[in-house]
């Protein structure tokens, strides 16, 4: 009987048939569209929860969370972004695994049985002499034949596939990718201690020039959020308003000297927040002292001069009378020696004497 091949068959066609695509491919498709939408949570949670947009420019700007604390007796505010202290949901995928199993079973069965009998029984008559000489053979025959086979044959074939997959997928907070921790760490460096009601200041409160030429006031104005608005700046003088420049997170203005001291106010629109600023025409005054103060050199070095010029003259003076006196000591001293010598030559002569002998 042949082998029967059938099972064999059936098993290598069933795998086959497994669709391992869609098996492996599925639950791998599922956990990518899984992490897409992951990533999008995280981005919609930066967009609802971390950032405002400006409805008029549709510009994002950063929330932020203000706290007021004193500080060195004052109140002071700490403005901090938002998203520095929540946590980010960042979920991703850590892990897959896959384990798929497939169980085949094929089973094929035959049985056969098979039944014969037979009969024999006389069915032909005949007869045959046989002379061999001395002897004589007579022979008869009477022959039947009948024969009955039964069988019977019965064959079973059944096969089975039965898959089983586990799929296991781990999960967890991840680390924040290199852009997104770039943004968190530039956040945190935004973080700024502010005045409740904004900080106006300015260069200087006191300005020292020259009249008819103005000096230069530099304002900055910070307000409640740690934001630079310069162009809320307005400085007053008298009645009337000066018109100043804004320059990158600055407000410049032009302030005129005048010849008597002038007092100006330097405010925020919408805050409470003024500042005096005072002009002083230092210059002339100092011009003024430093002539004075010429003069007066001019007049110590006139007074020296004078000083020197009679010193000298008295010096001269002085010169000439002992010179005056020098000459008449030496005129003196030679009318003495003259005199001396005449008396020398009286004396020689009374003394009968030569003058110049031994």
């Amino acid at each position: 009987m042949a082998i029967d091949t059938t099972p064999s068959k059936v098993a290598s066609d069933a795998l086959s048939a497994i669709p391992f695509g869609n098996i492996i491919g599925g639950p791998l498709t599922a956990c990518i569209d899984a992490q897409a939408l992951a990533a999008q949570t995280t981005w919609q949670f930066i967009q609802n929860v971390g950032l405002n947009t400006d409805p008029k420019t549709g510009e994002k700007k950063a929330v932020t969370v203000a706290f007021q604390f004193m500080r060195d007796g004052k109140m002071a505010q700490l403005n901090v972004p938002l998203l520095t202290i929540v946590p980010i949901p960042y979920i991703a995928i850590q892990t897959i695994d896959i384990s798929f199993k497939a169980n085949i079973s094929a089973s094929s069965s035959s049985s056969s049985m098979e039944s014969k009998s037979e009969d024999v029984s006389a069915g032909i008559n005949g007869s045959a002499s046989l002379n061999l000489g001395l002897f004589k053979v007579n022979a008869g025959f009477n022959a039947s034949y009948s024969s009955k086979k039964d069988s019977k044959a019965t064959q079973d074939s059944q096969y089975s596939v039965e898959y089983t997959m586990d799929v296991a997928v781990h999960a967890g907070q991840d680390g924040m990718p290199a852009g997104l921790a770039k943004v968190l760490e530039i956040l945190g460096n935004s973080l700024n201690v502010s005045d409740p009601g904004g900080a106006l200041d300015v260069s200087s409160q006191l300005l020292k020039g020259e009249k008819g030429h103005p000096e230069q006031l530099i304002a900055t104005f910070k307000n409640s959020e740690g934001k630079f608005e310069p162009e809320k700046i307005v400085v007053i003088g008298g009645s009337t308003p000066l018109q100043g420049s804004v320059q990158g997170n600055s407000a410049v203005f032009e302030l005129p000297v005048n010849e008597k001291e002038t007092v100006y106010i330097v405010s925020v629109k919408g805050a409470d927040k003024t500042v005096k600023v005072r002009t002083v025409d230092t210059i002339s005054a100092d011009k003024e002292r430093e002539t004075a103060r010429l003069q007066r050199e001019q007049e110590r070095r006139l007074r020296l001069d004078q000083m020197e010029k009679d010193l000298a003259a008295q010096r001269q003076a002085a010169e000439a009378a002992e010179e005056k006196r020098a000459a008449e000591r030496a005129a003196q001293l030679q009318a003495a020696e003259e005199q001396t010598r005449k008396d020398d030559e009286a004396k020689q002569a009374a003394d009968g004497q030569q003058p110049g002998g031994n």
